[in-house]
Parts: C-alpha cells; structure tokens; sequence
C-alpha cells in the first residue's frame, strides 16, 4: 500500500467530520441544537467499525476457553441455547447503554465533553448520586474480580508452557507473582487513548485462537468421541454455567466509555450488535466440538485437552497474549479510581507508581487467596457482571426513556423532579417494558442462584486452599506446589470416561493421574 493510502483509510474508519447537521463538541451551537433534540457528535472519534473492534477485543477471549465447559453442565441443546440467548439478551442491554449515554448527552451538556465515569453517571442520573456510589462500586468490584481471574489464567498458561517446552517446573504460586510483576509496568498508563494497540491485539490473538482450538478439537474427535460420557445436570452447575457465559458476553462495563471516544456516539448500536454477532460466532462452534470431542473430560479450560501439543500450546501462548493485553485494559479505571479517592495527580510520579503498586499487590494477594481461575469467574460472573450487564442497564433505561419522553428530550432543568414507577408505566411502551422486565428476571434470579453455586463451591472441601496456607502449617508449602504435576513426557487431560484415551500415546505416559486430577478438579465438573 502506498503511504499516502493508509491515512486515507484511517480517516474513512475513524470517520473524519462531515457537515451533516449536528451539534459539534465546543461549538456554539451545541446546547442550542441539543435543545432541539439533535443528536450530539464529537469533532474526533472512532467510527462505529473500529468501536466493533474494541467491543470484540475487550468483551471475548477470557471466557473463551471455560465456554465449552459451561456446555457440559448444560447439555448440548441447554449450551446452545444459553449460549445464543446470552448473546442476544447482552447485545439488547448493550444498545440500552447506547440509548442511556444518548440520552445524558442530549439532556446535560456536561457530559459531551471528558466524562471519566460515565457509567456511574447514568446511575446518578436515572435513581440519584447513592446509586451513583453503588455503581462504581459494583464497576471496581467487577474489574478487580477479572483482573484476578485473568491473572490467575496468564500464571496457569505459563506454568504449561514452561514445563512443556523448556523442561521448566516453577511452583503455580510463584508465577502469579512473576506475572504481577512483568504487568505492573504496563499499568502505569494513563488512559484507553495510550493502550489502543492492547484491544486490536486482544482481538487478533482471540480470532487465531478459535480458529487453533476448532481445529484442534476436530483432530481429536474421532480418538475421544466413541469414549466420551456426559454428567446429569444438576441446577447448581446449571447455574454455574450461568456464571460462565455471562463472563464471557459481560464486557458491559467499560461500554459507555468506549461509545463516549466514538465520533458518533449514537451509532455505538451498530457496533454492538456487529460485535456480538462475531462473538457468538466465536463462541458457538468451540463449545459445540469442546462437547463433542471430549465431553466430561474438560476441566476449567479447554487447552490442556487439545492433543496436538503444537496446536495446544499455540492456543496456550494466544490466550495468554490475549490475558496479558487486557489485563493493561482492565487495570487502568480501578487504577484511576484509586488514584482519585487518593487525590494522586494525573501527571506521571511517585504517587502513581506507588497507588498502582499497591493495586497490584491486591490482586497478587486475592490471586494467591482463591488460585481456581474456574470458579472465580463463575463467581463474577453471576455477581457484580450480571448486575452490570444485565439488570444496571434494564433499570437505568426505564427510567431514563421515561425521562426523556416526559420532557420531550429537552435540556434537563436544575429543579427536574426523579422519575416514578408510574411515570415509567406511563411512558414506557408495553412491548419494551415486557422485554425488559423478563431481562431484569433473568438477571435476578439467574445471578442470585450463580453466585450461591459458586460460593457453595469456594467453600467446599474440595476447593484449593489458599498458596499461602503451607506457611501456617507443617506440611510442605503450597507455594511450592505446581497446579498441574508434569512427567518427563508432559501431561495432558486425556479424554473418556476415566481420562486415559489419547491419540499420542500410551496413557501412563501422557494422561493426568486420578490423584493428579483432584489438583484441577473444575468447577463445572
């Protein structure tokens, strides 16, 4: 490509300005054509292609390799049906995030211009400034509980890989202290705009590494299929499933401030829906051959079971790449939170290095207190992203639409009286508030029973005990301990009822051990 083409191309996606008529941001006439009900658009901005991108990027990979193992607590039929339901029902409380920013932008100036929480904001704005509160709460739960999770995933893939290729066996413990370590540099930038090159490298490494598991699986078929057995569903791992696919889809979150950089925020619908067509896509076919091909033989992950130990640690070192990228994604708004509650200055200095540290250290710590990844993110999961993902987004819309409605979408009054139940049945059509009350059931009563599931889980006696714990007692330390005990000939979690077909050798030599087994029971199993 010349380079005089490549701008060209950048312009068209990032949607250069155009005069069509609507209100531009630090222009006069912006509260002027807002008052109107014209829709707001920034002078610089992604276009609604590329904010797809970033949606994909950010949203999947983490819960792309548990996915398969939320369809062997659900059957066949029950994954492929939460599976696109979940698809479906966060694409529509996606678009309802899309309606909720619209609307702040059309009805309060302030927030066309930096907004630093715009999802807090809507809560201010729909139910007053404690669920303001209560939504950056649940915002700084959320991604310090993935930060955890994907730490957690990073230390586990290295473990593998390590061993695998290096003959290297250094204790699961240790590494997430080594992976804390090598991230925390990454987290001292400043914002999304630093670290646009992290999502378009989540993205690519995600796309690589479903295509590698399809693949993979599709090998492995025809050796583990004949010898697969399937579990009863039990509605606890029901719901656990639950949990799962709602880590998966649940990237809700950081929504409104990826539409907030959008040149046209009001397109962010398109790219939603864009978006979770591509990630279903992703999702549907892994989880359909992970079934398939190895039935209740997966654990927690997917990758140890591919037998191809190229095509495994292939998939092994992407989603790591894809862990590692967005963890400096993750990191960054409880960082900013932190930062704030302490009054740090945003310019670079001891301060930051010292409150993100201390951040670091946090998630090492927790890391280190519940070293299960499958469970963990079961237990987001059903919790803190389903109320960001599903029922935050249903509330927030009722009573916002029926804000707007009320006062025709004009600029909202210093005096503007709260939204009441009956003026959300007055305003609100039949059809959407139907839709959007079953959404807000399904998001109650499914995230209720997962995070009861899971906690049952964390507190059971066959859950890990903390790497830690080793030091309180006599017995050799945990932190000493590797996840998953290698042979000379690497392991490999072998497929059949009782784990010992394999399709590259004998399996005293390549299958994990029953006793080895219980060191990674899954969550779902």
């Amino acid at each position: 490509m010349p380079r005089s083409s490549a701008p060209t191309v950048l312009n068209t996606l990032m949607e250069s300005p155009r005069d069509e008529g609507y209100s531009l941001v630090n222009s006069t006439a912006t509260v002027e054509d807002a008052a109107f009900g014209r829709k707001f658009r920034n002078i610089h901005g992604m276009g609604w292609l590329i904010t797809c991108l970033f949606i994909v990027g950010e949203t999947a990979g983490g819960g792309l390799i548990a996915m398969p193992t939320a369809v062997i607590s659900t059957g066949l039929l029950g994954g492929i049906i939460i599976i696109l339901l979940g698809a479906i029902i966060c694409a529509y409380t996606g678009n309802q995030l899309s309606e909720n920013w619209t609307i702040l932008q059309e009805r309060w100036p302030e927030y066309r211009h930096h907004c630093r929480k715009p999802y807090p904001a809507m809560g201010y704005r729909a139910l007053g400034p404690k669920f303001m509160s209560i939504v950056s709460l649940c915002l700084d739960v959320t991604q310090f509980g993935t930060a955890v999770v994907f730490m957690l995933l990073a230390a586990k893939n290295l473990e593998n890989f390590l061993h695998m290729y290096g003959g290297i066996q250094v204790g699961f413990c240790y590494l997430v202290v080594i992976v804390g370590v090598f991230m925390l540099p990454f987290t001292m930038l400043k914002s999304p705009k630093d670290f646009w090159w992290a999502v378009i490298g989540a993205m690519i490494t995600t796309t690589v590494a479903v295509g590698l598991i399809i693949f993979g699986s599709s090998m492995d078929y025809s050796t583990c299929a004949p010898h697969n057995a399937y579990p009863p569903m039990r509605m606890s791992k029901f719901f656990m499933s639950f949990g799962t696919v709602m880590f998966a889809y649940g990237g809700h979150g950081a929504f409104p401030t990826i539409q907030h950089d959008m040149k046209k925020p009001y397109h962010f619908r398109r790219s939603v829906f864009l978006a979770f067509t591509i990630i279903c896509m992703m999702y549907a076919p892994v989880s359909v051959i992970g079934y398939s091909a190895y039935g209740n033989s997966l654990h927690d992950s997917i990758i140890p079971s591919l037998q191809n130990l190229w095509i495994q640690q292939a998939v092994n070192v992407l989603i790591t790449l894809h862990v590692v990228l967005a963890l400096t994604i993750v990191f960054n708004p409880i960082n900013q939170e932190f930062e704030e509650m302490l009054n740090v200055p945003q310019e670079f200095g001891v301060k930051r290095i010292l409150c993100r540290s201390a951040m670091m250290a946090a998630v090492v710590f927790v890391a280190e207190t519940v070293p299960e990844f499958g469970v963990l993110l079961d237990l987001v999961g059903g919790s803190t992203i389903t109320l960001m993902a599903l029922i935050f987004p249903v509330i927030f819309n009722l009573f916002l639409h029926a804000g707007h409605k009320k006062h025709e979408g004009k600029l909202a009054a210093s005096g503007e009286n709260w939204i009441t139940i009956s003026e959300i049945f007055q305003y609100t059509s039949k059809g959407k508030l139907t839709i959007n009350l079953i959404v807000l059931a399904v998001g109650v009563i499914g995230g209720l029973a997962a995070t009861w599931s899971a906690m049952n889980v964390m507190l059971g006696a066959e859950f890990s005990p903390p790497c830690y714990a080793g030091i309180f007692r006599s017995a050799p330390a945990v932190l000493d301990n590797a996840t998953i005990p290698f042979s000379s000939h690497g392991k490999l979690n072998c497929c059949g009822m009782f784990r010992n077909v394999s399709r590259i050798g004998p399996s005293i030599e390549v299958c994990l051990q029953p006793d080895e087994l219980l060191l990674v029971s899954s969550s779902h199993g």
